[in-house]
């Protein structure tokens, strides 16, 4: 019988790390754009998986020795190979008794309709002014209906939003990424987390950010499920070039580090002359996540309140910048 229990040894058994339940209610009251039941009106259930990052794939970029790895293994594998690789496969179990069931893997999220729907925080108003697409029906939103990973992730009881929006999970903090999928099947849900709190609000992700992208000050909050949520507030774009390990050159200086673009330099958070290609279409990673990652880690882990313990420490010695005061900004 396919009950709950039984589909998360199954889950387990292909091998998801984490596997949580929650009913499609819990989406009551979540922005038109981001309600996975204009998807599926008939769902019931949602189910949540991931899959860890081994924190070994973060070693060569603490090292300052070795960044593909964590590149591909650790951050364009999982999301665009190995979770909707799984997605696809775990959503017939359902389909297998008669029961409709959507995969929702990463690329649904980031796919080539990202500019035309992509949403401000909390609510249904795109962030582009001229979206590419339009509504097929009065009262329907716009394709692509974006649902929030992190969200359903904290829907489905695994864990909880951190102050640097990353969501963190009992077991592992921040090393793990989402897929999901949607089934016409109900199943016995799982309550939301309520264990003892992971993020204390230390802002080390802040702190070490080399993007200065998230806000020590500023918030957004968020009722879901009836539970009031709050994270800090994330600047995109500098999250994307301090992601890519990218700075912006001062007036009267030009660099050569994004191709085809004169107005960024290396920053001290990356060793080479020019970005990376990227990896598995968006794997770039040049940062690492200093912030977000390693320093939430580091920090959950010096508290011991993650289940996936290790004998040794992960950072033992200061960590590594660059001196780019020899960088040609004159060309």
């Amino acid at each position: 019988m396919l009950d709950a229990k039984e589909v998360k040894r199954i889950a387990k058994e292909m091998g998801a790390d984490l596997v949580g339940i929650a009913p499609m209610s819990r989406w009551e009251g979540a922005p038109k754009q981001m309600d996975p039941r204009y998807i599926m009106p008939n769902a019931k259930s949602m189910i949540v998986i991931a899959n860890r990052i081994n924190r070994g794939a973060l070693r060569g970029i603490e090292e300052g020795t070795h960044f593909s790895t964590y590149a591909s293994m650790g951050y364009g594998a999982i999301n665009t190979v190995y979770l909707p690789n799984f997605i696809i496969r775990f959503a017939r179990i359902f389909e297998d008794e008669g029961y409709e069931c959507v995969p929702f893997g990463f690329e649904s999220v980031f796919g080539n309709n990202v500019d035309s729907w992509t949403l401000n925080e909390t609510n249904d108003a795109p962030m582009f002014p001229t979206p590419r697409s339009k509504a097929v029906a009065p009262g329907k939103p716009l394709p692509d209906v974006l649902v929030h990973v992190r969200i359903a992730a904290y829907l489905a009881g695994l864990g909880e939003i951190g102050w640097s929006k990353v969501f963190l999970t009992p077991e592992f903090g921040p090393r793990q990424r989402f897929g999901m999928v949607f089934t016409e099947m109900e199943l016995e849900p799982d309550p939301i987390y309520d264990g003892p709190p992971l993020c204390n609000r230390c802002m080390a992700c802040a702190n070490d950010c080399p993007g200065n992208a998230i806000s020590t000050t500023k918030s957004v909050k968020v009722t879901l499920a009836g539970h009031e949520v709050e994270w800090g507030e994330v600047d995109p774009e500098k999250c994307l070039w301090g992601f890519r390990g990218a700075e912006k050159c001062k007036e009267g200086e030009k660099g050569h580090y994004i191709a085809g673009r004169d107005d960024f330099k290396p920053s001290p958070y990356t060793p080479f002359y020019q970005k990376p290609a990227n990896v598995y279409t968006h794997g770039e990673a040049i940062c690492g996540g200093r912030g977000c990652m390693r320093a939430c880690m580091i920090g959950l882990e010096k508290r011991g309140v993650l289940k996936n313990k290790f004998k040794s420490p992960f950072r033992t010695e200061k960590p590594w910048l660059v001196d780019w005061s020899d960088y040609d900004t004159s060309k």
